[in-house]
């Protein structure tokens, strides 16, 4: 019984360390997707601003007929 005991102790010990190395794990992939949605946001805004100067200089060239 006391084996049985120490296997289980043993077994509930992996198991709450994987449990904090998947938490410690998921906190650093919850950074990670911040930092790239900023990113992502940053460059939509650079370029819709490139697609409105692009516009704007097409709109400005005369046109041929």
């Amino acid at each position: 019984m006391h084996a049985e005991l120490d296997t289980l102790e043993a077994k509930i010990r992996q198991v709450a360390e994987l449990c904090q190395t998947l938490r410690r794990e998921n906190t650093a992939l919850r950074q990670q997707l911040l930092v790239a949605q900023q990113d992502n946001k940053q460059l939509t805004t650079r370029l819709d601003a490139a697609k409105t100067r692009l516009t704007a200089l097409l709109d400005s060239l005369p046109e041929d007929a």
